[in-house]
Formats: C-alpha cells, sequence, structure tokens
C-alpha cells in the first residue's frame, strides 16, 4: 500500500483500558489493543500535523494473558488511595498502517511531500521511534522494530474467528474531521486467525459527541518550514 509502514511492537505489560472499568476507579484492559492506541504507537514514530495515520490491521503473536496488580495510583483528593489494575501482559502485535494528507489543514498545504514524509517515517522506525512508545498507559513501555506483516509464527494461527465485543474504536478531534467537536467511535471487531482488520474511522457507525473543541491552528507564527531552513543554511555556508 502507499506510503505504508509495517512493524513490530512488543513489551512486557500493556493497559488498553476498558472505559467501563474506569468508574470505580479500578482499570482493566481489552483483550487487544484499539485502533487509536495503535495511531497512538505510530505517531510516537513519526508525527506532523500534515499527516493522518491510518491503522490497516494487526496481528496478535501472542497468547492473550492477564494480570493483576496492586496500584496506588494519586487521589484527586490528595494523598493515594487503592487500585487494582488488570495489566495484558507479555503483548506482540505485528501493525500494518499507512499515511494520508490531512486535507482539513489546508494551512500545511506547503508540507504535503510524500517522498519526504515516507523516508523519514521508515527512518524514524528503525531508529526505534521519535518518541518513547507506550501500550496504552505510560507505565507499559513499548519497543517497535520494522518487521513483514504475517511473517513467522503467532499463537492464533489458524484459531478461527473469535468475536470481541463492542470496544471503543478511537477519538475523532476536530483538526481531522472538520467538525468542532470530539467525538467517541464504537465498532464490534472480529479477530480471524489472530488478524484484526480495522475499519477507517469515518466507516465506523457508532459515534458519540464527547465535547466541543476547537482545531488547533498552525500558521508561521509557530511553524517553520524544515526544507526553508536547509535552504537558509546552504546560503549562509555558499554566500
Amino acid at each position: 500500500m502507499r506510503n505504508s509502514i509495517e512493524f513490530v511492537v512488543y513489551g512486557d505489560y500493556a493497559l488498553f483500558t476498558d472505559p467501563l472499568t474506569k468508574l470505580g476507579g479500578e482499570k482493566l484492559s481489552y483483550q487487544v489493543p484499539t485502533y487509536q492506541a495503535i495511531k497512538g504507537v505510530v505517531e510516537s514514530i513519526y508525527w506532523k500535523p500534515t499527516l493522518i495515520f491510518i491503522v490497516d490491521e494487526i496481528r496478535v503473536i501472542n497468547p492473550i494473558r492477564m494480570e493483576s496488580k496492586g496500584v496506588r495510583p494519586i487521589d484527586y483528593g490528595g494523598g493515594n488511595t487503592l487500585a487494582n489494575y488488570t495489566y495484558l501482559k507479555d503483548v506482540k502485535y505485528q501493525v500494518r498502517a499507512h499515511f494520508e494528507f490531512n486535507m482539513n489543514r489546508p494551512d500545511m498545504t506547503f508540507d504535503r511531500n510524500e517522498h519526504k514524509h515516507h523516508n523519514i517515517l521508515k527512518r524514524s522506525l528503525e531508529a526505534g521511534g521519535r518518541r518513547d512508545i507506550f501500550l496504552g498507559t505510560r507505565e507499559c513501555q513499548g519497543y517497535v522494530e520494522p518487521c513483514r506483516f504475517g511473517e513467522g509464527d503467532g499463537f492464533y494461527d489458524g484459531y478461527g474467528e473469535i468475536h470481541l465485543g463492542t470496544m471503543v474504536h478511537g477519538i475523532n478531534y476536530p483538526d481531522e474531521t472538520g467538525r468542532d467537536q470530539m467525538e467517541v467511535r464504537l465498532w464490534n471487531p472480529v479477530m480471524r486467525d489472530g488478524v484484526i482488520v480495522f475499519l477507517r474511522p469515518e466507516q465506523c457507525g457508532q459515534v458519540r459527541k464527547i465535547t466541543d473543541m476547537k482545531p488547533k491552528r498552525f500558521d508561521a507564527n509557530n511553524v517553520e518550514s524544515a526544507d526553508a531552513l536547509l535552504a537558509q543554511w546552504g546560503e549562509e555556508v555558499n554566500p
């Protein structure tokens, strides 16, 4: 696929929190990552406001196992409280994703250079990402490496279908939708032989408004073109 990358992301623990379990102060992970969590991993590898990353599919390599831990999160009233968090343990996923230009960002038209961004994206992946990789929450450190999607053995190869119920798909932000509001998307994923093919965000039929929100604006006051800087540097070196 055009402008695509394939990589493996893994870690000792992951916590893709089911929001229904947060009401009582506890946290229970979904069995598999949400679209938004994997998109966050891709954006930690490389991100620019010019781009929108689309997660095409993931492959679950290791068996789904969970482990509960007693933790002491900060209490809103001050001090600490006691809670029980249930994490996924020893996780490993293969990911296929690609980027498209964000057409809701006409202010970034000057930066729409496919070849440049794709090459930077691949180099950033080989370096392990530009920012720290988290598997759902900050305490769950992850690591990324290039791979060929589908290579190697997976625990769920030939396993058949597993219906995962209703899950959060992701969040709609105003700079990606053109609507001045934040929305949450829901869907009903099915894992087939360990592979989950994601719907595109606009294909999700269950969308709920969370709050009104305005997109952040980018202009000459807070954006500087790297191409212009390179040209300026060349003129200074070779006057």
